[in-house]
């Protein structure tokens, strides 16, 4: 028995193939990883220009916070020409709502889609005008957090608006995106690895009146 167990250790048939395989399958890995890794930086890179894309985008559009439209700032001890008081509004896709004003479904849209758009397509807007999706085609409305707010003395009170868009009122806008993931189709199969979540990404834009853009 020990003499038949010692010619088994002793036996160097099929070492080659056995070695092979661990190279190959180590090899294998590190250019999957390699792989997967290139694919979550060139869409993490995607989504950081659809942020910005969004955030121009809602500096000459509709406000997702419809009211804002309207809003004089007049009132109180505020009179025309002074300078237009602080407000925030912030919107969620997510929840459809707009803290302390009125979430608008059409204009959230349009900075996701397009103007004028209900899906993400390879065409652009009406205005052709990119929305956020063209440059990453996974997000939706319940990605997207919208804030406008007047902190920083920008426009002045009782100005009129143009094209029914914001009159006086001159937000910072920041468009946020959350929830975004991107999969590891080679590694984390092997590894039993889920998606990577990306963290929240923003941008900020200041609200204009660009009237050759604005519808």
């Amino acid at each position: 028995m020990f003499n038949r167990i010692k010619i088994i250790l002793q036996d160097r048939s099929g070492t080659s193939m056995v070695e092979f395989s661990l190279v190959m399958l180590t090899f294998f890995t590190i250019v999957g990883g390699l792989v997967d890794f290139s694919v979550v930086v060139y869409k993490f890179n995607a989504a950081t220009k659809a942020a910005y894309q969004g955030a121009r985008l809602a500096s000459v559009s509709d406000p997702v916070s419809s009211d804002l439209k309207t809003l004089t700032g007049l009132g109180g001890n505020v009179n025309p020409g002074d300078p237009f008081p602080a407000f925030i509004r912030v919107c969620s896709g997510a929840t459809q709502t707009c803290s302390g004003g009125t979430y608008d479904a059409t204009a959230m849209s349009d900075l996701v889609y397009g103007r004028g758009k209900t899906t993400c397509g390879t065409t652009l807007g009406a205005d052709n005008f990119a929305g956020m999706c063209k440059a990453f085609t996974h997000i939706t409305p319940a990605n997207v957090i919208v804030t406008y707010q007047s902190q920083a003395g920008l426009g002045f009170a009782g100005r009129p608006g143009s094209n029914g868009r914001t009159g006086g009122a001159v937000p910072i806008i920041t468009v946020q995106l959350t929830g975004l993931t991107a999969s590891l189709p080679f590694v984390g199969s092997i590894l039993g690895l889920g998606p990577i979540t990306f963290p929240p990404l923003e941008t900020t834009a200041i609200g204009e009146d660009m009237n050759s853009t604005a519808d």
